[in-house]
């Protein structure tokens, strides 16, 4: 079943802009010059109920905005946006009681009021029953671990503490889809893990279907089995994230330590030298020579250990977008 269907979306923007100076400002009550800005071009793709998918490109490459239109808070310039069978800019009240859409850092928990009181809130704006809400909410405090803290006023929590909750908050309603901006920005390497350890439960727990956007490599990584690449608009790559580090990083990366000092010609006949600095060299290797070739090195020079790496996925993602340039 789908349940995200785009197809042809656009979203443009008219830009003013003005000459520096004063002599700039004078002018611009006579003549006004605009630019288009093509935020989102003419993207098109299907998300299937229960998937995760990582929505993922450089600032400003469009994904926000995607997000903005998918969760009915933009009007399309062109194109259809269907999302569990809806058009989201209608902003029905059946489409927002079965999404969420959550952006890292923009607080929507009353900030001189405990947790709990913003939970008790929503479950009255999304009209829960309140055998569900106790039911969700008591398994959402137990998943992210927060029974400690909801009395305590938000001003007083941590950032970490802060997107636990905001997530509680954006949860309660139990909704189908999930569009997550950003959600672990600025929290540190423990708490990253937390919520993504989170997320992922939530989709298997839920079978929710959640478009994920993030700046860090790492989320993408532990969460999404397939990723859309958007850059000035436009779908650079669609499929399985092993598919994508195959066709664009076609190589492996070789770490030998050595016993004793090598020439370092006689290490370029067996491969590409990445870095030397004695004892250590990496070397790049063709996936389909990787056999062949640690088994040429280990009989060739004096090993101490070797090990094998796939190439870093932001190594691969720079790749593409340089390429695109």
């Amino acid at each position: 079943m789908k349940t995200i269907e785009v197809k042809n979306l656009k979203k443009f923007y008219q830009i003013y802009k003005k000459d520096a100076g004063f002599w700039g400002s004078v002018k611009s009550f006579a003549v006004r010059h605009y630019e288009e800005v093509k935020a989102v071009d003419g993207i098109t793709f299907e998300i299937e109920e229960g998937e995760l998918v990582g929505f993922i490109g450089p600032n400003g490459a469009g994904k926000t905005t995607t997000l903005k239109c998918l969760s009915g808070l933009l009007y399309p310039t062109d194109g259809t946006v269907q999302v569990l069978g809806y058009a989201p800019y209608e902003r029905k009240t059946e489409f927002l009681r079965q999404i969420s859409l959550i952006m890292g850092q923009r607080n929507q928990l009353w900030w001189d009021l405990p947790p709990i009181e913003t939970f008790i809130l929503n479950k009255e704006i999304y009209e829960v029953p309140d055998n569900q809400f106790k039911k969700t909410l008591d398994e959402l405090i137990k998943l992210l671990a927060v029974e400690d803290i909801l009395k305590i006023p938000v001003k007083r929590l941590s950032l970490g503490q802060r997107m636990k909750c905001e997530l509680i908050s954006s949860l309660l309603h139990s909704p189908r889809v999930l569009f997550l901006d950003e959600p672990t920005l600025g929290l540190d390497v423990v708490m990253q893990k937390a919520l993504r350890e989170f997320i992922s439960e939530y989709n298997k727990r839920y079978h929710a279907t959640i478009l994920l956007t993030s700046h860090y490599m790492r989320d993408v990584e532990a969460l999404c089995e397939r990723v859309i690449i958007i850059n000035h608009g436009k779908i650079l790559f669609d499929g399985k994230l092993n598919a994508l580090v195959k066709k664009y990083a076609p190589h492996r990366i070789v770490r030998v330590v050595l016993e004793r000092r090598v020439d370092q010609k006689e290490i370029e006949k067996l491969g590409e030298i990445k870095t030397f600095s004695y004892p250590e060299v990496i070397l790049t290797v063709p996936h389909k020579n990787i056999s062949e070739f640690t088994a040429n090195i280990l009989k060739s020079l004096p090993v101490e250990d070797l090990t094998i790496e796939e190439p870093d996925i932001e190594d691969v993602i720079r790749q593409i977008f340089q390429g695109e340039k």
